[in-house]
């Protein structure tokens, strides 16, 4: 019998032990123990609910119980989650956890903490929620050279993106339309602003090079600045909008940032929609591959957190290799990462924008009073700096 404890019964927690609950013979086919919910803690009773018999309110009575095997924390934040990963962990227990926040603060440093005591510390769902993407890029994609990382990482971001391109809404009414059907919270400044997204990409990038990517110094832009007229100029050349995250190895560089991209129908990424998430990872000798599915959701991330336990039954009494350390990564400048620029400027700057952007290709569209435009490729410093000689309406890096 192998017991498992919950922190925290909100969505992804109760989400956790229905999966347990419900596919309870299968995980015992699968992983070759019984896996059995002993505790959730969390502050709040839940009377009329069953669970309210395996209800604690206090963490210590699972951190000594030398019966609980494995603790999924579904807490969310950093603190109190840390210090009680940290104490499970020390006390011989795996951890299993979609916490993307506490991966990307202190992944590495618990990771040496699960090694330390023979344990495990497992994070599959703290990215892309149900779909696959950590056990592969650890454990499958080892032969490669990793070149390079892009995804929709966000779900509320995409499906804002999505419906605005669609039906030719604004930002705001599709903002509180995604509020309305429960895809963005009442404060969206994570998603929107491109704060999750961030999380996420210091996680991979991290996984990808081995080594501790500090997510404060992601270059970090969100969807806040796109408009239906961006999306009407795209529409004019079969282009979208999407919020990527991406990290690229440049040389002996490292980049990494997440912003808004235009793309064609030629990415791989352009017919992901809704509150979809996919990853696209390029190998040396792989070429490109890309991950698909459900990013959120109660029962997606939870299929992905128990997958993790199964992974823990499977392998107690031993530690499975996760290639990232302490060690930090410094990123290479943003102004010398190369890209080109969709540009909207008022119509009487079409003079001067055609002197300084000499080689770019005019974007046309039923727009009064303005003239777009799409660079040349060139150095983010390059155009920052010819940027400001120009009343720039809005601007949005272009991948095709």
């Amino acid at each position: 019998m192998i017991n498992v404890s919950v922190l925290g019964y909100g969505t992804i927690g109760s989400g956790v032990v229905e999966v347990i609950n419900t596919n309870n013979k299968k995980l015992k086919e699968t992983s070759g123990e019984e896996i059995k919910v002993k505790y959730v803690l969390d502050l709040r009773e839940f009377e009329g609910n069953p669970v309210q018999k395996i209800l604690v309110h206090d963490y210590s009575i699972i951190a000594n119980d030398p019966e609980v095997d494995i603790v999924v924390e579904a807490m969310g934040g950093v603190h109190p989650a840390y210090d009680f990963v940290k104490e499970a962990l020390e006390k011989g227990k795996s951890v299993c956890t979609s916490n993307k926040e506490l991966v990307a603060a202190h992944g590495a440093e618990l990771l040496e903490v699960a090694k330390a005591h023979n344990v495990n510390f497992f994070f599959e769902a703290s990215v892309g929620g149900g779909i696959p993407i950590i056990r592969p890029l650890n454990e499958c994609i080892t032969a490669d050279e990793i070149e390079e990382i892009t995804g929709i990482l966000n779900g509320t971001t995409n499906y804002i993106l999505t419906k605005m391109s669609k039906e030719g809404a604004g930002f705001e009414e599709t903002l509180k339309d995604a509020q309305d059907k429960g895809y963005a919270e009442r404060n969206p400044e994570a998603d929107v602003e491109g704060h999750d997204a961030c999380r996420k990409i210091a996680i991979l990038t991290s996984l990808a090079c081995g080594k501790q990517v500090n997510y404060e110094d992601i270059y970090t832009e969100g969807i806040t600045k796109i408009s239906d007229v961006d999306f009407k100029y795209a529409g004019s050349i079969g282009a979208s909008v999407k919020l990527f995250g991406t990290s690229k190895k440049v040389g002996d560089e490292i980049y990494a940032m997440v912003s808004p991209v235009m793309i064609n129908e030629t990415n791989p990424l352009y017919s992901v929609s809704d509150v979809f998430n996919a990853v696209l990872v390029k190998g040396n000798m792989l070429g490109n591959t890309m991950f698909y599915g459900a990013g959120a959701g109660k029962l997606p991330t939870a299929s992905a957190v128990v997958s993790d336990v199964v992974q823990a039954v499977r392998h107690a009494g031993e530690t499975v290799e996760t290639r990232w350390s302490k060690e930090p990564v410094k990123l290479g400048e943003m102004g010398q990462l190369v890209n080109r620029f969709f540009v909207r400027v008022a119509e009487g700057d079409k003079a001067k924008a055609q002197s300084l952007f000499a080689n770019a290709t005019e974007v046309k569209a039923d727009v009064a009073g303005e003239y777009a435009f799409i660079t040349e490729a060139m150095k983010e410093e390059e155009f920052s700096k010819k940027a400001e000689e120009i009343n720039v309406i809005n601007r949005i890096r272009v991948a095709f």
